[in-house]
């Protein structure tokens, strides 16, 4: 199945958020599900591709953060047989989100409710805990963005989730989303090899499309990647958000710079990158 996006029209704009629809050896699965305010254009993108959420065997979560698994709960009251596969760091926090919540409520105070609404748990006895091989499917951890980030492959598609960045196709930029707690500068090096290592033709990015340009994508992914975390190091939070809002915006256009930031906030950014570095220091 050609990698296609549902966008999800989170918060009425489009393409900031997409999930995928994928034929697995082991029926049909879903790559990610979104956070529980887009439940509702979720399922209608699924009626638009003939399926009904019942019809969806196996959801694909490629790490927890609730843009990407908020809805997991939600679909699996839903679809009650529906198998919710996910990295064994992050399955307890599937079944009791209580920490998640704390932590997301920390990160976006009372915008939570209208980002995303409070995750509601998934019932343990459909959560998986992901091996090398899920649904028929290759998988493969991929920390660096977060601990408990996972990719799958279908064929020549690497399902990506945040491993490979941010970029809001058509535009180049690439945005390496790096909000707390647990960036991990070095794990995503190693990740961004492994994706390297499979020879893919597509990239499967949630926010937004498929990735072709696979050699160029990834070495610009690494290179922005050193660049954000280098700035952060030297600079305030004002002055690093101001400084790379001017390149987004003289690589894409003011316009199309607001929009990337939609799915990658640079404030968060900023945060994670400086927790990684205090977190160096402290170690030293």
């Amino acid at each position: 199945m050609e990698p296609k996006p549902i966008d999800l029209r989170h918060l009425d704009h489009e393409r900031v958020i997409g999930v995928y629809l994928v034929e697995t050896p082991e029926g049909l699965a879903l790559f990610d599900c979104g956070p529980r305010t887009c439940v509702p254009v979720l399922v209608d993108g699924l009626r638009d591709r003939g399926v009904e959420l019942a019809d969806v065997d196996h959801l694909l979560l490629s790490h927890i953060h609730l843009d990407h698994a908020g809805a997991a709960g939600t679909l699996a009251r839903m679809n009650p047989g529906l198998r919710v596969h996910v990295s064994e760091i992050g399955a307890p926090h599937l079944v009791d989100p209580a920490r998640l919540i704390v932590s997301a409520r920390r990160l976006y105070g009372d915008d939570l409710d209208r980002l995303w609404q409070e995750p509601e748990p998934v019932p343990a006895e459909n959560v998986r805990a992901t091996g090398d091989r899920v649904a028929g499917l290759d998988c493969f951890p991929a920390s660096g963005h977060a601990s408990h980030h996972v990719c799958y492959v279908d064929g020549d598609t690497v399902y990506a989730g945040d491993a490979a960045g941010v970029r809001i196709l058509p535009q180049r930029s690439i945005l390496p989303a790096a909000p707390p707690p647990d960036i991990d500068l070095e794990a995503w090096t190693h990740t961004i090899e492994r994706i390297e290592a499979r020879r893919p033709s597509a990239l499967a990015l949630a926010h937004f499309g498929a990735v072709r340009d696979i050699d160029d994508h990834l070495a610009r992914l690494r290179e922005t990647l050193a660049h954000w975390a280098d700035g952060v190091r030297t600079a305030s939070e004002d002055e690093w958000i101001a400084a790379t809002r001017a390149e987004l915006a003289e690589a894409e256009g003011a316009d199309a710079a607001e929009h990337a930031q939609r799915a990658a906030p640079l404030d968060q950014s900023y945060a994670g990158l400086a927790r990684y570095w205090r977190k160096r220091a402290e170690a030293a």
